[in-house]
This record gives structure tokens, sequence and C-alpha cells, in this order.
């Protein structure tokens, strides 16, 4: 990035006619700026989720990305209504925007199902059962099928599927049932996800709440959260309603 900067000062970078940038909420400020130099005469689309934002040097605002990236009076148009997720889904991840991205409004969704959320507590000692059975029912329904858990937990499930004789595969495999670390679960969807020990996920990392709200909005029709340690202050647990 230095390199880069520097060559600029000498030889002022080409721009572009349009740049189009996802997933911008990860971008650090000097990955701002490079991209930028590419489009300083040109014109910018930028697209993100400040709420999924996972990197340490994730932006905390906007204004504070676009002013990186050379162009501050950019104009920001929030998108508040998806389709993707149903309504239950989508309601309760965004519990948790109150502390990981507090300016955010939480998106609706036009899409509703009752039975979209499962809230699963299990003694910890047979939380391993309790997953091969919830992958045994969800993968007798079509569609794909993911457990997103924190990284050091993955190998356990690992093997706790493999005594049932489950079979899986990791991210990219042509399998049924997908074994997820939360870390590689950004961008990816799955007709039914199974999130396993959210506060597991929650204090693996620092941004560990944004790490999570990624987990559970990988689903696009249902969601299963298996746990036997208390969820994270910010998530509901007891009874979903519909």
């Amino acid at each position: 990035m230095l390199i880069d900067e520097a060559r600029d000062l000498i030889t002022r970078t080409p721009s572009l006619a349009h740049v189009v940038v996802d997933e911008a909420q990860d971008l650090s400020p000097m990955e701002c700026r490079a991209l930028g130099r590419r489009c300083s005469t040109g014109l910018a689309t930028v697209l993100g989720d400040l709420a999924q934002g996972t990197t340490p040097w994730a932006a905390p605002s906007w204004p504070s990305l676009l002013a990186n990236l050379g162009k501050p009076d950019t104009g920001v148009r929030e998108l508040s209504v998806g389709y993707r997720v149903p309504r239950q889904i989508l309601d309760y991840a965004s519990s948790l925007l109150a502390v990981i991205a507090p300016e955010l409004r939480p998106a609706s969704s036009l899409r509703a199902d009752p039975g979209a959320l499962d809230l699963t507590r299990v003694p910890a000692a047979t939380l391993g059962q309790a997953l091969v059975t919830a992958c045994q029912q969800a993968c007798a329904r079509p569609g794909s099928v993911a457990v997103i858990a924190a990284d050091p937990q993955v190998p356990d499930l690992g093997r706790a599927l493999d005594r049932a004789g489950v079979a899986y595969g990791a991210p990219g495999a042509d399998t049924t049932l997908t074994l997820v670390p939360v870390t590689l679960a950004k961008g990816l969807e799955y007709d039914h996800v199974i999130v396993v020990e959210p506060a597991r996920i929650a204090r693996a990392e620092t941004r560990g709440l944004q790490r999570l709200y990624v987990a559970l909005t990988r689903a696009v029709s249902r969601l299963t959260v298996l746990y036997s340690e208390p969820l994270p202050a910010p998530l509901p647990s007891g009874t979903v309603p519909d």
C-alpha cells in the first residue's frame, strides 16, 4: 500500500470510469485510499453492511469510509427491506444491532415463516448428540444445510458427526451438509443453518458479535440455534415468537 501511495505521487494513477466495491465495510483506510486513486475522476458504487464488519480495521461509519475513499460528498442509500432471509430470522439477528451497530436501523423482510427459527438449549454433555439429531432432521428436508461454529470448536463437532456416520464436507464441497468455521461464513448462504454455541463465537475474537451476526444471517429458509451456554446478552432466548 505504501509503495502504491508513493507511486501515485510520482506518476498519477490512471482513473477508471466506474469502480464497484462489495463487502466494503471490511476495507482498511489504506485500502480505501488505493481504491480511491483508481476512481479519482470516475464513479464509485460501494456496497456493504457495517454490522458485518469483522476486521479490526472495519469502517466505523460510511462518512469515514467515503472520506478515506476520497469521495466524502457521496450520497448514502440505505437498503432497509430484504427478501433473502425470513423475517423471524432477520429480526432475531437484528437484536445484536443495538450493540454492534447502534446507528443502523434494523431491516425488515418481505418474507415471513413462523417455523423459520428454532432455539434449542441442551445440556453440554449431550451437545454432540443434539447436533447429530439436528443435522439428520435438517438433511431429511430438501436443500443445503450448514453447521456454523467458532473455529476452535469445529474439530470436536466434526468428530461427533463422524462417530454418528453423518457425512459432511468443508465449504465449497459438493455435499448436502457443510461444516463451516465461522470465520469462513461471510458471503455463504444455505437453506438451513445450524449455529452452534453462539457464546463461543461471540467471545472468540474482539468483533465476535459481528461474526455471530454474519453466522445468523446465512440461512435463507431455516435457522436452528443450538446451545448449552447462555446466549450472549443481546440475543433473546426462550420461546420463539411467530
